[in-house]
């Protein structure tokens, strides 16, 4: 299948520290494990060529992960019209995008995030899902999906112990225990949404916004991590706790506050590399 795209970057987005699920193929494409279904992808320019294990409503399915039916652009414009000293920080962003993830996926994930680095994440999560999700055979290759509530429901401690996750697996039991009651979340405002998941143990601010962002689409939340902190410090001189950065974000930047936290992110992890 082949998907005309403006102003998107996929290797770029997908290995931004937000997904857990990608492989880099050596001809240059990317393979990546969704909720359902495994896909290659591949960008010639302004277009991704996309294969896929299951072939049902898959332009959708990509075009909602890439969250490529919301207009960036005009939400791009009015940043930059509140905010004109974002304006070429924003010109660095046009061809990102936040991805829209699974959000029982997206929970684990991110518990799992808490005093941890990208590579274990992605080697915890990977363990999960050879373990409990669902093995699909693509390209003479098995993957798996990552399991659902019904397929983790009962695991233990001991269970999660032997998966590597640490002194998360209490977190994450927690997590199991409350899931039917979070299943509202997406009808409750921000605000309201990040408290019942601060509810969860071990989920604070960040991992809650996390949550919010890439399981849920919510542009005005904002996790909020080292490089946020340094830009922040270098560009407004705010160089206090986490509340103190998320007021100021949500009172300069309003119901984009997650999107424009992002960009400088992005901005400031590509500078770095």
């Amino acid at each position: 299948m082949k998907i005309k795209v403006n102003n998107l970057n996929i290797e770029s987005i997908l290995f931004s520290g937000a997904c857990f699920r990608t492989i880099k193929e050596n001809d240059g494409s990317i393979t990546n494990i969704l909720k359902d279904r495994i896909v290659n992808l591949k960008q010639e320019g302004n277009y991704i060529y996309v294969e896929s294990s299951n072939n049902d409503n898959l332009e959708k399915v990509i075009r909602t992960y890439f969250d490529l039916d919301r207009d960036y652009n005009s939400i791009n414009n009015e940043i930059i019209k509140r905010n004109n000293d974002l304006k070429d920080m924003v010109n660095k962003c046009l061809d990102y995008k936040i991805l829209r993830q699974d959000p029982f996926e997206m929970y684990i994930s991110y518990i799992l995030s808490a005093c941890n680095n990208v590579k274990r994440i992605r080697g915890i999560v990977k363990r999960i899902s050879e373990t409990y999700g669902t093995k699909i055979t693509y390209n003479n290759k098995d993957y798996y999906l990552f399991p659902t509530y019904e397929q983790l429901k009962d695991v233990t401690l001991s269970d999660l112990r032997k998966l590597g996750v640490g002194f998360r697996d209490e977190y994450i039991r927690d997590f199991l225990d409350k899931y039917e009651s979070l299943k509202d979340i997406d009808k409750l405002n921000s605000e309201d949404a990040l408290n019942k998941l601060e509810s969860i143990q071990g989920v604070g601010l960040k991992v809650a916004s996390c949550i919010l962002l890439f399981g849920y689409g919510r542009l005005d939340v904002f996790p909020i991590d080292t490089w946020v902190r340094k830009y922040m410090s270098n560009k407004y001189n705010i160089k206090g706790s986490i509340e103190s950065i998320k007021e100021f974000s949500k009172e300069k930047f309003k119901e984009y506050s997650g999107l424009v936290i992002q960009y400088m992110f992005h901005v400031e992890r590509n500078e770095k590399d």
